[in-house]
């Protein structure tokens, strides 16, 4: 049965955040909150965790999962990130940015074919003071079940139907049902693969 902490959204309690990081880096999916909606967390390197993600989203190896990163700086340790990417992704919130992956990257976290990577930096103070307890990224996905129209957006729901199926659930409150807008920067202008709660204010972008 999952663990389940309740956690102040803006202040989020150390002890609290610290017994979760504990669970991550012991190989445990959890449940957390972002500013656009829940997502699934997990370990980088931990194989097994991440098979379990993949399997609770329904995920097969050329989706792209989503590296969380605390900053641009982490970011850049595993994508490459050029002068022209550099100015969309120091946006912190509701963006997942996709780059070409830097060759340590292991293989099974990639896109099959393009050798491309998710990345994100929250702007959630629960979702930040995690990755900054860890000391290195979380891998994540949306908390959306294969099937539903829309990401689970209830901590207390999350745990009810993935009870047997997570080993931790934060409790922050309500994050919403509209996940981050995804936008690949791989070529030579940003293209939108998802409109989601990021504003596309801030980009000259082409929507496929």
């Amino acid at each position: 049965m999952a663990q389940y902490f309740e956690i102040h959204p803006t202040h989020p309690q150390l002890r609290l955040i610290r017994r979760a990081a504990d669970f991550v880096r012991h190989g445990a999916l959890i449940a957390y909150p972002t500013d656009s909606c829940y997502a699934l967390g997990c370990r980088l390197g931990d194989a097994r965790a991440v098979g379990r993600l993949r399997r609770l989203r329904g995920f097969d190896e050329r989706h792209h999962l989503t590296l969380m990163c605390r900053d641009v700086s982490e970011i850049a340790e595993y994508a490459i990130v050029d002068d022209a990417a550099f100015r969309f992704v120091k946006l912190a919130g509701s963006y997942t940015f996709i780059l070409k992956a830097r060759r340590q990257v292991p293989r099974r976290l990639l896109h099959e074919r393009r050798r491309t990577i998710g990345v994100r930096v929250p702007a959630h103070p629960v979702a930040h003071a995690l990755l900054l307890e860890l000391d290195e990224p979380l891998l994540s996905a949306t908390l959306s079940l294969p099937g539903e129209p829309a990401p689970l957006s209830d901590a207390a729901e999350i745990r009810l139907r993935l009870e047997r199926q997570l080993d931790l659930v934060l409790d922050a409150g309500p994050c919403g049902t509209q996940p981050s807008t995804v936008i690949d920067l791989t070529g030579a202008e940003p293209v939108v693969l998802r409109k989601g709660k990021g504003s596309l204010e801030p980009f000259v972008v082409q929507a496929v």
